[in-house]
């Protein structure tokens, strides 16, 4: 605690005597200052004890001093320290009554006292809080990496932490979760706070955010009974020493933080950032055998995959698996954004492609339930570590009183746009790493590539994602091609295959890349294999590429309907919907069926083609349709 008026005046060697004040002298004091001025104002900080012995003022003066105690108030004087015996013996009158009306503590100062030893009271108090403050902080740090290496890992850490600050604390991972947190009652108070997380993670790091008030929740044991209000003041901080934040940690307390609680602090950020962060030799390592691993698959060599994998991802390969890829279409502001700039801690070199043509990516870079680089790689989760970057996890209303400050070295200004490849990567990751879950992800410039278990976390949560990100959009389903634009932040579409094994990864991908198609072209972001096979081939047909045949197949048939000799397209339209059958073609088109055989006979002759050729009524009938449905949309 650093010094009071109430320490002073029990200090034995200042003998001070309490002359008004007495309910107030508990009041911190930051210094003591002598000021001799009738107006001392300009030259207070707040928080002084100001000693002076009046001799430059009219201290009987009763408005003289009414107008000199309150500007002291006004200025955070704490105490009024007057020397007796010097040019009063006594207090003036006209000074302890205003004293008493404002509320200022006044304390007698003896002759035989000299100012000098109060100020060195002040001064070694100050330091031997200071000292306090420091040798605490290097316990918390002692206390705080033996936990942080021990069996229990983070959710220790935070135990110590909430203990050392007074309050609670809580861990979230990349996609914005509460993965920790301690007490227990915390996990509930820190679901609240996910928006001003999501917002967080939104600033390049480090970066903090302070929520709420003070004079609340702290460490009673119990979370406070009101859900709206905030009755305690939260610190989140960004964990990660690049640009992109890996985690956040919230700390909770019912009031500022102290020097040693602060300390704490940081030391708990440090060790947090630690664990998500990984050397990068052994990541070096990790992305060879990685991309050994998908080369091995995509070239149908399942048992040389699975044998070199081991127990790194031999959990993934014994079982059901989906393939997914995910591409960011050419033209949108996320792919300017990605094209723009990526950060060098965060972009692995591109290695050589393997000769497979299903192939899409060949370098690599693991992680261990954080999150992925943005370059060509491979990554990978395993069920630890604490999260990576900017998800999309929903959140609840924010604490009141919410105030952003940007750490050390952090931008300020607008949050950058964010990467929907990294965000999708470090939510399946996330998801993944709280199961245990194995996943294998593969950045690849536009592109990722992620194998996931079936039926497992990362795959739902990929498909919340989805959901999420087309709630907040709030448009329907539309068309739309590799270089259209979406809004900014949602230009991501998800094509997933259906179950496969080791042994079809080939198989799988380019299932995952036809619904990659289907979901481009349907304006969704999110399209599975099994929706590809069980809808309508129709919506397909709605291709530049496939209208120009169309067109090209049936103009001269328009063309020749369009002098007037005949309804060519409507009778080859008819004929081929009744699968040949004359009379019903004729009826439908109520004409005589010797007129419609005529008909038909002049389709083959302008075309050049035998309407006995199952492929050309097959292809007639595309082309139509595509003409028909182009035509409807």
């Amino acid at each position: 605690m650093p010094p009071t008026l109430a320490s002073l005046v029990r200090h034995p060697g200042l003998k001070l005597s309490v002359l008004a004040g007495e309910d107030r002298l508990e009041t911190p004091v930051r210094w003591a200052h002598v000021s001799e001025l009738a107006d001392p104002v300009p030259y207070m900080d707040g928080g002084e004890l100001l000693l002076i012995t009046a001799m430059q003022l009219k201290a009987e003066d009763p408005d003289e001093m009414s107008r000199y105690v309150r500007r002291l108030v006004g200025a955070g004087v704490v105490g009024l320290g007057f020397a007796l015996g010097v040019k009063y013996d006594e207090v003036p009158l006209a000074l302890a009554e205003a004293a008493k009306e404002e509320g200022l503590p006044l304390l007698g100062v003896p002759r035989r006292t000299p100012f000098i030893a109060i100020s060195k009271a002040v001064s070694a108090a100050i330091a031997a809080d200071q000292y306090r403050a420091v040798t605490a902080g290097f316990e918390a740090q002692r206390e705080l990496t033996r936990a942080a290496i021990g069996a229990e890992g983070p959710a220790a850490l935070l135990a110590r932490l909430a203990s050392h600050v007074d309050g609670w604390a809580a861990l979230y991972d990349a996609s914005g979760s509460v993965v920790a947190a301690a007490p227990d009652w915390a996990a509930r108070r820190a679901a609240r706070l996910v928006t001003d997380v999501e917002r967080l993670r939104s600033r390049p790091g480090p970066a903090s955010i302070v929520v709420g008030g003070g004079g609340g929740a702290g460490a009673t044991g119990a979370e406070p009974a009101e859900d709206t209000a905030v009755a305690d003041r939260v610190e989140l901080q960004s964990l990660g020493t690049g640009r992109r934040t890996r985690g956040v940690l919230a700390v909770g307390t019912g009031a500022p933080l102290g020097t040693a609680e602060r300390y704490a602090v940081h030391s708990a950020v440090a060790l947090l950032t630690l664990t998500t962060e990984r050397s990068r030799a052994l990541r070096e390592a990790e992305q060879r055998l990685g991309a050994a691993v998908l080369r091995m698959l995509l070239a149908g060599e399942p048992d040389h995959a699975r044998a070199v994998a081991g127990r790194l991802y031999g959990g993934l390969l014994d079982a059901p698996f989906r393939m997914l890829v995910a591409e960011v279409p050419s033209g949108g502001a996320a792919h300017q954004a990605r094209m723009a700039s990526s950060p060098a801690d965060e972009a692995p070199a591109p290695a050589q492609a393997p000769a497979d043509a299903a192939t899409a990516g060949t370098g690599t870079s693991v992680s261990t339930g954080t999150g992925t680089g943005t370059g060509m790689g491979i990554g990978r989760s395993t069920g630890s570590g604490t999260g990576a970057v900017p998800g999309t996890g929903p959140g609840t209303a924010p604490g009141a009183g919410a105030t952003m400050a940007a750490g050390a070295g952090a931008a300020v200004g607008e949050p950058e746009p964010a990467d929907p490849l990294a965000t999708l990567a470090d939510t399946m990751e996330a998801a993944a790493a709280r199961t245990g879950e194995s996943v294998l992800v593969v950045p690849d410039g536009e592109r990722l590539i992620v194998l996931a278990p079936d039926g497992g976390s990362a795959v739902e949560a990929c498909a919340e994602h989805a959901r999420a990100v087309e709630s907040r959009r709030g448009t329907k389903a539309r068309p739309r091609g590799r270089g259209a634009a979406a809004p900014h932040g949602d230009e991501l579409v998800i094509g997933l295959s259906a179950p496969a094994g080791p042994i079809a990864a080939a198989a799988a991908y380019r299932q995952a890349e036809q619904a990659l198609s289907v979901a481009r072209r349907r304006g969704r972001m999110l399209v599975e294999h099994e929706q590809v096979a069980a809808g309508s081939v129709l919506p397909l047909l709605a291709d530049d590429a496939v209208r120009a045949f169309a067109d090209g197949m049936l103009r001269a048939l328009y063309e020749h309907d369009a002098t007037g000799r005949g309804d060519l397209v409507a009778s080859l339209r008819a004929w081929l919907s009744r699968h040949g059958q004359w009379d019903a073609a004729a009826a439908d088109l109520g004409v005589h069926r010797h007129t419609l055989r005529y008909r038909m006979r002049r389709v083959e002759e302008i075309l050049g083609r035998s309407l006995d050729d199952p492929d050309v009524r097959m292809e007639l009938w595309l082309a139509l349709k595509a003409t028909a449905f182009c035509t409807s949309t």
